[in-house]
């Protein structure tokens, strides 16, 4: 038995009431200009390294330049918030932009620990930390590995992930920021500015 045009009639309309639902909810969460969706990312509260509690929403309406890593690496670390720093320089003082370096080594990276290593980058870049408890859930939503390496002497070293994320003015992920080539790096920063 076929079906008749009848019975297909009220199949055809739903379908066609869900597609155009689909397009609008697409088109109102996504908005002009708005990166495509991405599972990187997830609210959080952190220490900042000015002792205040710093969320994703108390970084919304500027561009963020996020980093993960920790005061005492010896090398990623420092070259790389260099590295951001020279990209803020490049982009003036009036750029709607922050930098946030979120410590994967809480124990010993505390808000005074921070301030003092950022003092040596520029000012828009800001320091996060928090207890264990904190910290996790940020580092699986940013998909950030890390992990302690005792040393024979009693201190250890940090591997982590050494990814620099950009995010738009709704802390939402766009993509890894190359910084290993100015140019190409501040065309994508201005994009989203």
């Amino acid at each position: 038995m076929t079906p008749s045009p009848r019975n297909l009639l009220p199949a055809l309309v739903l379908a066609f009431g869900l597609a155009l639902v689909s397009v609008a909810a697409w088109l109102t969460f996504s908005g002009p200009g708005a990166p495509p969706p991405s599972s990187i990312g997830a609210p959080f509260r952190l220490m900042g390294s000015d002792g205040k509690s710093v969320s994703d929403a108390d970084l919304k309406g500027d561009v963020v330049v996020m980093f993960f890593g920790y005061t005492h690496c010896p090398d990623v670390c420092p070259t790389t918030l260099f590295e951001v720093s020279e990209l803020f320089r490049k982009l003036g003082e009036g750029a709607k932009i922050k930098g946030v370096f979120v410590s994967v080594d809480p124990e010993r990276d505390t808000p005074e620990i921070l301030k003092d290593y950022l003092g040596s980058f520029d000012k828009r870049i800001i320091g996060l930390s928090g207890d264990r408890a904190a910290l996790e859930p940020m580092l699986k939503a940013y998909r950030v590995y890390a992990r302690k390496n005792p040393a024979a002497n009693g201190e250890y070293s940090m591997d982590h992930s050494a990814i620099v994320y950009l995010m738009d003015k709704q802390m939402r992920f766009i993509g890894p920021l190359n910084i290993g080539d100015d140019d190409v790096a501040l065309k994508e920063i201005r994009k989203w500015l």
